[in-house]
């Protein structure tokens, strides 16, 4: 059995990897997520949102946006997590993709993911890090990566990340919210086909867009890349694959 934790910085996150996150679950696979950021009254949703997915437990780190760095208070949260649940594979962000977006947090997260991921496995910190015996990933897949080197067939769980997607009323309404800042609602029409219908309702708008946003991405790791694939998650695996011949 392979153990897989989703470090996500939001929460969306457990979502946006539903396909793979669900296939190991179907596998026989223990999946836990924990998220280093949400607002209160998004949690419920989020919790709910990984029980569609099949993960029964979602942990909150409680880290303030924007007034955290990668000081040791702040990694011995991150490497108490990866001591205590050990798992096999991690799935997070990718460090390339975050050094260009603007989102905050995000390029600080960059840097201290994998900090802490190196000194999991170190002898440091033991009984501030909650008295766990030291663990380091063996494996680390970049979720939605710039240059991604593994696609997971996910059609046969693309409906339960759409139904995620549906209790995520905090996120999709965000979503909205932000779209219409920076993108004209003439625009927005040609990738939401019933805007006219949806545009008063930012939830239901945001869910139309995050719709669009999680099958055109899909469809063009799949089908459309000619990947083998035919709806596809796109993922970056850390370091070299070791392999006892050439795959097929």
């Amino acid at each position: 059995m392979t153990k897989v934790l989703m470090l996500a910085s939001f929460g969306l996150e457990i979502v946006e990897c539903a396909g793979a996150l669900a296939a190991h679950i179907d596998a026989g696979d223990e999946v836990e997520a924990a998220v280093l950021m949400a607002r209160q009254e998004a949690r419920p949703q989020i919790v709910e949102a990984a029980g569609i997915v099949g993960i029964k437990e979602v942990e909150f780190l409680d880290f303030p946006s924007g007034e955290y760095n990668t000081d040791a208070v702040w990694k011995e949260k991150i490497v108490r997590l990866i001591r205590k649940v050990r798992p096999d594979i991690v799935i997070t962000q990718d460090p390339v993709h975050a050094q260009h977006d603007l989102d905050p947090d995000r390029r600080t997260i960059a840097l201290l993911y994998p900090e802490s991921f190196a000194i999991s496995g170190r002898d440091w910190h033991i009984e501030e890090c909650g008295g766990y015996e030291p663990h380091m990933p063996r494996t680390i897949y970049y979720m939605t990566p710039e240059n991604a080197n593994c696609i997971v067939e996910i059609s046969k769980y693309y409906a339960i990340k759409q139904k995620a997607l549906g209790v995520l009323k905090d996120q999709m309404t965000f979503s909205a919210k932000h779209t219409l800042k920076h993108v004209s609602a003439e625009t927005i029409g040609y990738v939401v086909e019933n805007f006219d219908d949806v545009k008063d309702d930012m939830f239901s708008l945001g869910l139309a867009l995050h719709s669009q946003f999680e099958k055109s991405l899909a469809i063009t790791h799949g089908l459309g890349g000619h990947s083998g694939a035919v709806l596809g998650e796109a993922y970056r695996r850390e370091g070299q694959f070791v392999i006892p011949k050439l795959l097929e």
